[in-house]
Parts: C-alpha cells; sequence; structure tokens
C-alpha cells in the first residue's frame, strides 16, 4: 500500500527505545479547544502504568491550529508519534493508519472529545493481562445525545447483526482494546471500504466487554451528523453483507407472484360474470409502488456496484505528510547523559 512518507524532528537511537506495550491511537480532526485536557489527563493515566506505552495522534487534514499544538506535547514516561494526512481522508482511514503505524502489544483506540474516558485504560489493561485479545468497551449510558441518535443507533446495530454474519457488538463505539495479534490481522485486510467497527469484530479471537457510562463532549460539537452518519451505516451494511441484494430479490419475486395471482384472478372474474375492468386509482397505486421497490432495488445495487468500483481502482487509504516521533522525556535524560 503505496504511502507518501516525510519525517522531520526524529531522534534516531535505537539503543534506548524500549519494547513498547501499549499503545494508545488517537484520531483528531479540528479538535484544537480539547487536545490540550485530553493529553493532560492521558498522560495522567498513563505515568501510573507498569508498561511502556506510545501515544499515536493521527491528524485527518485539520484545518485549524491541532496538528501544530499537537506536535508541542511532551510525555515524561510515553513516547508521542505525531503523523498529519495529506487532507481529511476520514476516521475510517485515520484509524487504519495508527493501526499500521503503532508498536505496542496491545492497542487501544481513543477519540480526542473526552466522551470516552482515558481512565478506563488501567481496567482495559487488566482484562488484556488476564489473556483477552479484544476488549469491547460498551455503552451503559450515552450521555449528550440526543433519544432520536439513541434510537437510531440502537436501530442500527439491531438491523446491521441480522443482516451481517457477524456479531458487532451492540453500543459499541471504537473506543476497545486490540492485541498484536488482532491488529496485525486487521493490517493484512485488503479493503478500501472500512467499516471499522465491522472490521474490529471480523478476526474473532478471546473478547470480554467492559461497559461504562459515556461522557457528553468536552467542548466543541460533534463532526457527525446524521447523514454522515446514515452514510457509515451504509458502508457497515454493504461491507459486510449481501443479503440486502437477497431481500430485494425475494421482494420483486413476491411482487411478481402477487402481480400474476391479481391478473388471473381478473381474467377468471371477467370471463365469469361479465364485470367491466375498472379501478384505475388502484391500477395507479399499483404501477407506484412497483415503481418505488425498482428504484429502491437499483439504488441498492448501485450502492454495491459503486464499492466495486472503488475497490479495483485500489488508490492508498491515505497518504501520509508528516510524521513526528518524540521518545518519553525519560529516556531524552539518559540519552543526554550517556553522551
Amino acid at each position: 500500500m503505496p504511502k507518501l512518507k516525510i519525517r522531520h524532528n526524529t531522534i534516531h537511537n535505537e539503543h534506548i527505545k524500549p519494547a513498547i506495550s501499549l499503545s494508545i491511537i488517537v484520531p483528531f480532526f479540528n479538535e484544537e479547544e480539547v487536545l490540550g485536557e485530553f493529553h493532560s489527563r492521558l498522560t495522567s493515566v498513563l505515568d501510573g502504568l507498569e508498561e511502556n506505552c506510545e501515544i499515536v495522534y493521527i491528524d485527518d487534514g485539520s484545518t485549524d491550529k491541532s496538528l501544530a499544538l499537537v506536535e508541542s506535547f511532551k510525555s515524561v514516561n510515553s513516547a508521542i508519534s505525531v503523523i498529519g494526512l495529506s487532507r481529511n481522508f476520514g476516521k475510517e482511514a485515520a484509524m487504519s493508519a495508527g493501526l499500521e503505524h503503532c508498536r505496542g502489544q496491545a492497542i487501544i483506540l481513543l477519540d480526542a472529545d473526552l466522551q470516552d474516558p482515558p481512565e478506563l485504560i488501567p481496567e482495559m489493561m487488566a482484562k488484556w493481562r488476564e489473556g483477552y485479545d479484544v476488549v469491547n468497551m460498551q455503552r451503559k449510558e450515552r450521555n449528550g445525545e440526543t433519544w432520536f441518535k439513541k434510537f437510531s443507533a440502537a436501530s442500527f446495530y439491531r438491523v446491521m447483526n441480522i443482516l451481517v454474519k457477524i456479531d458487532v457488538p451492540e453500543n459499541v463505539g471504537d473506543f476497545r482494546l486490540l492485541s498484536r495479534e488482532v491488529v496485525d490481522h486487521i493490517n493484512q485486510l485488503p479493503e478500501r471500504n472500512r467499516y471499522m467497527k465491522g472490521i474490529f469484530s471480523w478476526p474473532g479471537f478471546r473478547q470480554t466487554t467492559i461497559q461504562f457510562n459515556r461522557d457528553a463532549r468536552f467542548c466543541g460539537e460533534t463532526k457527525w451528523n446524521y447523514l454522515k452518519l446514515v452514510g457509515l451505516a451504509m458502508d457497515g451494511i454493504t461491507s459486510f453483507s449481501i443479503r440486502p441484494l437477497r431481500i430485494a430479490s425475494v421482494v420483486g419475486g413476491l411482487v411478481a407472484l402477487s402481480a400474476f395471482v391479481y391478473g388471473m384472478f381478473i381474467v377468471f372474474k371477467t370471463m365469469m360474470f361479465g364485470e367491466a375492468i375498472s379501478g384505475y386509482p388502484s391500477m395507479m397505486v399499483v404501477q407506484l409502488a412497483l415503481g418505488g421497490i425498482q428504484l429502491l432495488s437499483i439504488g441498492l445495487l448501485g450502492e454495491y456496484i459503486g464499492r466495486i468500483f472503488i475497490e479495483t481502482k485500489g488508490r492508498p487509504l491515505y497518504l501520509i505528510q508528516s510524521v513526528a516521533d518524540k521518545p518519553a522525556l525519560k529516556n531524552s535524560l539518559i540519552l543526554e547523559e550517556s553522551a
């Protein structure tokens, strides 16, 4: 998968690079208002862990000062990598970039908006030490969200699990822990149309679930409007199932059969009772219903064809414009003392 890479501010010393046990992947887009508080809370949690940690920030083409702010971050005990994508490729691509560039044996994906509390990381790591490959973080309460968004999210998960063959955990977002083995398998997947919640569930392995109360956004506004969420839902369904096409075929067959039976009934009634053919309004309703079903089926077919078209072009998921690597400050002190 070709990528454009320009590295700067990199300190090379393989002798002071400890093995990374935990990687935190943080994709962000125009989050300068919250990133300072997020980094402070995250590093406070990581400083209390026994494992060697790294934080991988992925800038998804931010147009504010988010990238410059993150490049100024430091940490005493955690290495920091800042990857700047050349433009906004979308969160799914940004997460894929983080998964391909992280080094940890355990990997946690964490949004920068502080809706998913960093303080839960020690509990997740405890499950990983017990031998679990995937730790799903299930939202028990979704604070700060409207009833309609909660209802639509619950409905989507139900429909998704009916249509697809894999089990996508309900109310589990991108916030979760994955083992290195699971991430290595995910990085080998070639598809460009990525629905990461489904991809995270696809490998299987040993899983457990932790419930938590999801907070409202710390500040700022969500980048996901309802139109984008509908598009994400379509990506999820069409990426993991062809059952919608089969349903369309079944509906078409039932409509055709019903039309044939109704037609035979009209012929029989006219021949036996001599009734005049009437019912223009009902005929128009039937025609409009048939036309609607046909257009819906054609649109559904177009969704799948469009995804085939995108896959055949084979373009990379993302392009990297810059990479900045910073070792933990404690390692910088070791480097200065050894010099």
